[in-house]
């Protein structure tokens, strides 16, 4: 079998195809409503605050939820909740699109606080569920395509929106909505997973808190999950893309929907050649530097004068990120149980997910005292160095050879 047909042999599972479906079409419509989101509250406000608490809207949810929504999914029918949890956000959709041709600002909010709520509950759920699509042996396959298909979804949902918003503020938040309902179906289609072994375990206080006990309690999956929480945290630009975009570049939203499309092509180039080409040896050091370079580009997308410029160094951050990601995914199913698999990934969404968005807080809030490239050019150093302080914290994630456990 060639490299080619064995990078597509995963799609020959039913259930993988349709939740890739639900994961494509959700990433774009959730891509075009984040695009028109931001660039509504900057036109209406012109202030990088508002953009900041974008991002805190959505992270807020996350944080009291955390310790619940785990336990949710390894309680009950991970497909159920993933597909109530899609279609809560289509719902979502259509408050928006009544918000923004009513020209209001504030309730938008409240909604994105929806989103987030949504969002706490539906992600573990779906990541657990992605498990029971595959056979094991092929985890570190199907994290690789997902995460390819979640930054096709992000290339394609930004430059949608980009193109949309222009033929009216209503356009973008519509064509989500029916993207977000085509993905809710594919979701319901997707065969139940078969009953767990043991049944449901017990609510009690040691089993809420048992996916924070269990990545405690190993370094590997500490330090993963801690250095991807500080460096998106402080090396995140998306949420300033709209200053750049008029400030900086001064293009449109056009050229606001190729920027943020940017992190997504070099996602995509690289997820693609991890699909083909899974990673062997060495994974603990290669985490390390796509940290690193993903600092540096950072950095270097704060430094830029031309938009040009600028799109190569968001390749790059794209592209490093993907590594860590597909790295870090895989190592995280294959050594969490199953039972408790839901509880160990909602913690995973609170420090790294979730990041992101409290990253666009943080940056929008220091924005607004110093100004956005300052911001982003401070980020992407902290970032990078916080590679190389891990690197020393954590001398079992360096040395890590490979993405299954060590017999």
């Amino acid at each position: 079998m060639t490299a080619t047909q064995a990078g597509r042999a995963i799609f020959r599972h039913r259930d993988f195809r349709f939740y890739s479906a639900a994961r494509f079409l959700w990433g774009v419509a959730l891509q075009i409503q984040t695009l028109a989101v931001a660039w509504f509250v900057y036109e209406s406000t012109k202030d990088p605050l508002a953009l900041g608490f974008i991002g805190l809207a959505m992270f807020l949810p996350s944080v009291p939820l955390s310790i619940v929504t785990g336990a949710v999914a390894d309680r009950y029918d991970r497909r159920i909740i993933f597909s109530v949890g899609y279609a809560m956000t289509a719902i979502c959709a259509g408050v928006l699109c009544f918000l923004t041709t009513q020209a209001l600002v504030w309730p938008i909010y409240l909604v994105i606080i929806g989103v987030g709520t949504v969002r706490s509950f539906s992600n573990p759920a779906g990541q657990a569920l992605m498990v029971s699509t595959v056979p094991p042996e092929e985890y570190p396959s199907a994290t690789a395509w997902t995460n390819s298909i979640n930054q096709t979804a992000t290339v394609i949902g930004p430059a949608l929106g980009g193109l949309l918003y222009p033929f009216g503020v209503i356009v973008p938040f519509a064509v989500a909505l029916v993207c977000f309902a085509i993905a809710t179906l594919c979701a319901v289609l997707i065969t139940p997973p078969a009953k767990r072994i043991g049944g449901k375990p017990p609510v009690t206080v040691a089993m809420l808190l048992a996916g924070y006990r269990f990545i405690w309690t190993r370094p590997v999956l500490f330090g993963l999950l801690t250095l991807d929480l500080v460096a998106v945290l402080l090396g995140g630009a998306t949420a300033l893309l709209p200053i750049f975009a008029s400030e900086v570049f001064h293009t449109d939203s056009t050229g606001l929907g190729l920027l943020r499309a940017m992190p997504a092509v070099g996602s995509i180039v690289a997820g693609l050649l991890l699909a083909y080409f899974p990673l062997t040896r060495g994974v603990g050091k290669l985490m390390f530097a796509s940290v690193f370079v993903y600092g540096i580009a950072t950095a270097g997308f704060g430094l830029s004068t031309s938009i040009w410029v600028a799109m190569g160094c968001l390749v790059i951050v794209g592209a490093a990120d993907v590594v860590s990601v597909v790295i870090r995914q895989s190592i995280i199913q294959l050594e969490t149980p199953d039972e408790m698999r839901g509880r160990v990934i909602a913690v995973h969404t609170i420090l790294t997910g979730t990041s992101n968005n409290l990253g666009e807080f943080e940056s929008g809030a220091l924005a607004h005292f110093i100004g956005a490239v300052p911001t982003v050019v401070l980020g992407g150093v902290c970032a990078a160095s916080a590679s190389l302080l891990w690197m020393r914290f954590f001398p079992q994630l360096r040395e890590r050879d490979r993405i299954t456990p060590a017999n």
